[in-house]
């Protein structure tokens, strides 16, 4: 009788015990489908030599538990690397993320990309076609190793999570997720907003990248301890072509670099393999910010792809994509793709956005599709002032009632000086304002007291924003050529202007047409050579284009603000010409220049 007693106890302790281990599985939290069995990894490094011989260095990270390797086949996670693999830290030192993978039981592999680090060859441009093939030959490189159970996936921001797209397009047999944070679609675009260069972020990048192909000096790898191979890779590095002066030569769509013949943004924008990667059905986590470089870009990949797939938006820049939130998301993602692990990351809604105001992860919202149904399409409109809430060039007003006006305008003199400042989305793109707390931009009031803004009355109830904004500008000048840089902006009770979003484009590059790929309706600007139009002295004319699309919760109290200005001296390039111009904002019935916000 005791002994029933005593395996009826140690039973009911048993069912007890399991029951306590609950599993959840929900964006954000995870816990009970697996565990963080490991506690520290063992790190060598290797030459891995592709297809035309050319050897990438790759540092391989594989899971320990008190010291002891774990021998057994495990999933691979790997990185393509622009800017060294290894610096005075490893990056498993340095990334939480990676670490939650490395002690939840993936190997992670992190390859410098040829012409970069320790790795051999040289870089004609970002993106070449060898480095593509590159990413094909370490995936199944690493899936071919007798640690890797045949599961790969990559991951990384930036230019690692660039390289993911064109990895999901050649499609490794055995690459079977990714998990790309804050990467572009259009390589145009970005570097030509609306056909103005963004002369700052190319020079400081260009400077990025010579420090760490030439200048730093590389970690080598194992079986080089003299540093031999080391010192003839980076002499091969010298070859790399500059980033800066390549793309500033290149100022249409269609330009033609004249050392390769080819039209660049064709071959280095990951969107011209679209329908490569819907045929791969490599499953693809997107995962962008509101300040991010790439916003635009992040939601543009999820639209133009029907691949299981899953998105992020957050209230993040460019150097803070990287969290405790990203590293759980992770982990669910791969748990379910490459362990097979069934944790219902599918069966939930497929988009969740934070929006700028929120302060954390329980704040997020939820859609099924882009933008969410519920934002409407609402204009609002310029007029005469005063708001009395700013000393700016005409402290104009905006409602929701269309001018009546038969002839209205704001007059303008270009001012060259003006600025959104640093850092902004873009500088911190390179690095800018980042270790210095959650990024921000400073008060935008001394911007928009240079420039021409028109501010709401106080709003009487919180108004969300969420989705892409579009600017219709009815504008004449003096000059045949002008840019015209459009902020959004909430304005606080004590007057202070917080910038939400952005957008610009050059008037002679204003010409619209239809675009190849799925760009949610919004107006898209080819800007190829031909597609010049000078502006018609003193004729108006209307510019049409979308901000970087953003989800913001205007307060009730606080202002909306839109203000132009017709240069950012910190971030782009405008021609100057002396006398500046003279530009009119024309507000009446026949040309109502307005702002239409997506409001729910």
């Amino acid at each position: 009788m005791r002994r029933k007693v005593v395996a009826v106890l140690f039973a009911f302790c048993i069912v007890n015990a399991n029951a306590s281990v609950q599993k959840v599985s929900r964006f954000g939290q995870y816990s009970g489908y697996s565990e963080p069995v490991y506690d520290g990894w063992k790190l060598t490094s290797e030459y891995i030599t592709v297809r035309d011989g050319t050897k990438l260095a790759a540092d391989i990270y594989r899971p320990t538990k008190n010291g002891v390797l774990h021998t057994k086949p495990l999933p691979v996670i790997w990185m393509h690397d622009r800017y060294q693999r290894r610096w005075n830290i490893t990056k498993l030192d340095s990334c939480l993320s990676l670490r939650r993978l490395n002690h939840y039981g993936y190997i992670i592999a992190d390859v410098d990309a040829r012409g970069t680090g320790a790795s051999f060859g040289s870089q004609p441009y970002f993106f070449s076609e060898d480095e593509i093939l590159d990413v094909c030959d370490t995936t199944e490189w690493l899936a071919s190793q007798p640690y890797c159970d045949g599961n790969v996936g990559m991951t990384g921001g930036s230019y690692f999570a660039i390289m993911q797209y064109f990895a999901a397009g050649i499609n490794p047999p055995h690459l079977k997720a990714v998990f790309p944070l804050a990467a572009v679609f259009d390589f145009y675009s970005f570097m030509y907003e609306g056909g103005i260069y963004r002369n700052d972020f190319m020079k400081n990048w260009q400077r990025i990248l010579k420090y760490f192909d030439i200048e730093l000096q590389p970690v080598p790898v194992d079986d080089d301890p003299n540093g031999r191979l080391l010192k003839e890779a980076v002499r091969q590095h010298q070859a790399n072509r500059d980033v800066f002066e390549l793309f500033s030569a290149l100022p249409y769509r269609n330009s033609i670099d004249s050392t390769t013949n080819k039209m660049l943004y064709f071959d280095v924008s990951p969107c011209s393999m679209l329908s490569q990667i819907r045929k791969s059905r490599v499953a693809i986590y997107h995962w962008g910010g509101w300040f991010d470089i790439f916003t635009r870009d992040t939601i543009l990949w999820y639209v133009n792809l029907d691949n299981p797939q899953k998105i992020t938006m957050g209230p993040w820049s460019h150097c803070e994509i990287y969290s405790d939130l990203t590293g759980i998301e992770q982990l669910r993602w791969f748990d379910y793709w490459l362990k097979g692990i069934d944790n219902g990351i599918m069966d939930e809604l497929p988009i969740h956005y934070i929006p700028l105001t929120a302060s954390n992860a329980n704040q997020a919202c939820s859609a099924r599709y882009w933008p969410p149904l519920k934002q409407k399409p609402r204009g609002y409109y310029f007029h005469a002032g005063p708001s009395h809430s700013i000393s700016s060039k005409n402290d104009g007003i905006l409602t929701k009632s269309p001018p009546l006006q038969k002839s209205a305008f704001d007059p303008y003199t270009v001012d060259y000086t003006t600025s959104s400042g640093k850092p902004s989305r873009w500088s911190n793109g390179y690095g800018d304002g980042n270790g210095h707390g959650k990024f921000k931009y400073h008060d935008m009031s001394s911007n928009d007291a240079n420039g021409l803004t028109y501010t709401t009355e106080p709003l009487t109830c919180d108004t969300d924003v969420t989705g892409h904004p579009i600017v219709h500008l009815w504008i004449s000048s003096d000059s045949n050529d002008a840019d015209f840089f459009v902020y959004l902006e909430e304005i606080d009770s004590n007057g202070l202007s917080n910038y939400v979003t952005e957008g610009c484009l050059r008037a002679s590059l204003r010409s619209t047409s239809k675009p190849k790929e799925n760009y949610l309706s919004l107006p898209y600007h080819r800007c190829f050579k031909e597609d010049v139009q000078k502006l018609p002295p003193e004729k108006p004319v209307e510019l049409i284009f979308d901000m970087q699309p953003t989800s913001n919760i205007f307060d009730e109290g606080h202002r909306i603000r839109v203000t132009i200005t017709c240069a950012d001296k910190g971030n782009y390039l405008t021609p100057q010409i002396t006398p500046p111009p003279h530009v009119k904002i024309y507000r009446d019935a026949e040309h109502p220049s307005r702002i239409v916000l997506p409001v729910d």
